[in-house]
């Protein structure tokens, strides 16, 4: 906790904003209920120091070079790992960060769900050709009735739908009430996550043409598995991605009151076992994703329709795969609101891992200014 408040000042109203973000942003589950991905509850070794990357000077938001340690704390980052060839090389925590604490990584649970999914299509218990309605009938009448599951995979979905992160009164308060992030208004509840998502309904727009980055699709993409798997989300990923990866220490998803987990953005993990997802990745799966569906990663999405979307600024060039960034010059990444990043280079075999409580949802100019910095931190 830190010095400027107290437990009792952090609510649903006001736990994404700073200061209280920055504990609660590593205390998701006493905030909202959350369901457990168990580890191998490993004692992770010593924490490093940035050695002689404290030394490097990167741009700052404002335009003058600063050393690395001067960013970090400046753009409000929590933790920072950099791995490179399967080591760790160096760590840096803000001084109310506990390392040993799972981290909110809000979007970069996306990225974890397009694991999941990429596995079971190689095992034959997931078609990507599938329609959505034909293994969910009760979203026949919603936008995803007529979906194809590579279509809600890769952000391809007509939906009519705006993701306002800072909505207190419309749709996506709505949304977020339903996933229990949100407090609830007296007189206007909102249903559990499933039932909302059967109301969205389709754009003019026909599916596959646009990417549209909705976090809803992704959470209608974790329901899918649980149904088409008989299992929990959690148990998903504890089985499919944390086990196998020999992750450390446990992590967490939050749920909604049917106990429907946030795969859109509600898993809390930390640093260093992230990274170790992205070294998987990195490796080319070593056996936990099937090495072709890696490779698919890497290649990316369609490169026309991610030009065409609302997210083309962030890597022109590149394409997006099973809720995966490419760059269109070899990285790829996970990227999640109040600046998460799970940064991989194959060609410095290097993996980054930034984790944040930025005060904006969004912020396009540091976003920018972040990618230079982990391009730096890669090659130095």
């Amino acid at each position: 906790m830190t010095p400027s408040f107290t437990r009792s000042d952090v609510t649903l109203a006001n736990w994404r904003t700073l200061p209280y973000s920055q504990w609660a942003f590593h205390n998701a589950s006493e905030l909202v209920p959350s369901a457990i991905i168990a580890s191998r509850r490993k004692a992770e070794t010593p924490v490093r120091d940035l050695g002689s990357l404290a030394s490097l000077h990167v741009r700052s938001l404002a335009g003058p070079m600063v050393a690395l340690p001067e960013f970090l704390t400046e753009t409000s980052t929590d933790a920072f790992v950099v791995m490179r060839d399967g080591l760790i090389e160096a760590e840096w925590y803000a001084a109310h960060y506990d390392p040993a604490r799972p981290h909110l990584l809000f979007s970069i649970t996306k990225s974890i769900t397009g694991l999941i999914a990429e596995i079971l299509a190689e095992q034959g218990r997931l078609s990507f050709d599938a329609l959505v309605g034909d293994i969910m009938p009760d979203m026949i009448g919603s936008a995803y009735g007529d979906v194809s599951v590579r279509h809600l995979f890769d952000m391809q979905v007509s939906v009519e739908f705006t993701d306002d992160f800072l909505d207190t009164s419309g749709a996506f308060d709505r949304y977020r009430r339903a996933m229990l992030w949100n407090p609830e208004k007296p007189g206007d509840p909102a249903p559990d996550l499933r039932p909302f998502l059967a109301t969205v309904r389709k754009a003019a727009h026909e599916h596959g043409t646009r990417h549209r980055y909705h976090s809803i699709n992704t959470d209608l993409a974790g329901i899918l598995l649980e149904v088409i798997t008989g299992q929990r989300f959690a148990d998903l990923v504890r089985d499919l991605i944390w086990l196998p990866i020999g992750a450390y220490s446990d992590a967490h998803i939050t749920v909604d009151r049917a106990g429907t987990a946030r795969a859109g953005g509600g898993m809390s993990a930390t640093a260093r076992d992230l990274a170790r997802v992205g070294e998987m990745l990195r490796q080319g799966g070593k056996g936990i994703v099937p090495a072709d569906r890696v490779a698919e990663l890497w290649r990316g999405g369609d490169r026309a329709i991610w030009a065409d979307g609302d997210q083309a600024y962030l890597f022109p060039g590149g394409s997006y795969r099973s809720y995966f960034y490419q760059d269109g010059a070899g990285i790829l990444a996970g990227i999640g609101i109040h600046g998460q990043w799970l940064w991989m280079d194959p060609a410095t075999k290097t993996v980054i891992v930034r984790l944040s409580a930025e005060p904006l949802p969004s912020d396009e100019a540091l976003d920018q200014v972040l990618m230079e910095m982990l391009r730096s931190v890669s090659h130095a």
